[in-house]
């Protein structure tokens, strides 16, 4: 038992959170390459599964080299998520809040590769593509989640949380995720060659124009909640820290993002523009993420005085443990 006062284990206070945030970082690396895998149409560059053509070396045509090092990198994402969940169990078995993510990330991370090799045996098949892209949102945000965890601490809490803004931010904002998905997976690219609003070109499929109009719809209603949530917590998360930098951040992430969704509905949608595209929607959904969870964790909207925190568990870092209140931890060694 760690006793009160004294200093928590090396790994607990420095392993851990470098382990957790390098899982994160380069989980959201991930979803970048798959999103250039998809958009430069390499998913079926290699054919078979794990190996491409035979072979771990590397691929001398460039879908296959692409699709290849995507797999690479999801190696490296599970061997970093096995790693974290493996070094939440020793260093905070009693650490809910961080070993729980820990773990989940193990379990959506192994029902990530299967999904992708399903992908790869149905050739691609739209509702694979999506799912695979559905788990894919999961495992970046269950990383980062696992990341803040490991670094703030939970505070006590008589009431309320979280607000069901959060909560709601967070649903839409995975509906809109998906909605975008729809839009390339399902040919619907090019379908609106115009923005704000959809003037379609003649023989045009009208189940494309829906689904250019649908996404269209849920950008303006994440859109209104996004920045009613990161108001709300610049203004009065003053108890998280690091809230104010998070919504500021979504301020920017979401105007870069309107903008280039403009650019890419108006310029034929070229391949760069649409990695950008996600590359700002998987930013914007992992600061969402961190800032949610950063509410939750100190009660931000419990109403309670700003900068009443419990002290972090152990494998917080040191700058947030001196910011933060004494308790006793009752965590294990």
């Amino acid at each position: 038992m760690t006793s009160p006062g004294t200093a928590a284990p090396v790994g607990r206070r420095r392993v851990l959170p470098a382990l957790a945030l390098a899982t994160a970082v380069v989980t959201y690396f991930l979803i970048i390459l798959g999103s250039t895998v998809r958009v430069t149409e390499s998913g079926m560059g290699c054919p078979g599964w794990p190996l491409c053509y035979g072979q771990l070396g590397p691929i001398d045509h460039f879908h296959a080299l692409l699709e290849q090092s995507h797999r690479y990198v999801v190696t490296l994402v599970t061997v970093l998520v096995l790693l974290t969940a493996a070094a939440a169990w020793r260093w905070a078995r009693r650490q809910r809040t961080v070993l729980y993510p820990a773990l989940t990330a193990v379990v959506v991370i192994a029902i990530q590769i299967v999904l992708g090799a399903v992908t790869v045996v149905t050739h691609n098949a739209p509702v694979t593509v999506a799912l695979h892209l559905l788990m894919g949102l999961l495992v970046l945000a269950v990383t980062w989640v696992t990341a803040v965890t490991s670094l703030v601490a939970l505070r006590p809490s008589g009431g309320r949380r979280l607000r069901p803004l959060g909560w709601w931010t967070v649903a839409v904002t995975f509906v809109l995720l998906l909605s975008g998905s729809l839009v390339v997976d399902g040919g619907a690219s090019y379908a609106c060659p115009s923005w704000p609003f959809c003037t379609a070109s003649s023989g045009v499929p009208a189940p494309l124009i829906a689904i250019q109009y649908s996404h269209r719809l849920m950008v303006l209603v994440a859109t209104v909640l996004l920045a009613l949530l990161a108001m709300r917590a610049a203004r009065h998360w003053r108890s998280a820290p690091g809230a104010r930098v998070a919504a500021d951040l979504i301020a920017i992430l979401l105007v870069a993002q309107i903008a280039v969704g403009g650019l890419v509905a108006t310029t034929g949608a070229p391949e760069a523009l649409q990695d950008l595209h996600l590359a700002l929607a998987a930013g914007i959904w992992v600061v969402l993420v961190v800032l949610v969870t950063l509410g939750w964790l100190t009660a931000a909207d419990s109403g309670h005085p700003t900068g009443q925190l419990a002290r972090p568990p152990s494998g917080a870092g040191g700058g947030l443990r001196r910011k933060m209140g004494p308790t006793p931890s009752t965590e294990e060694s």
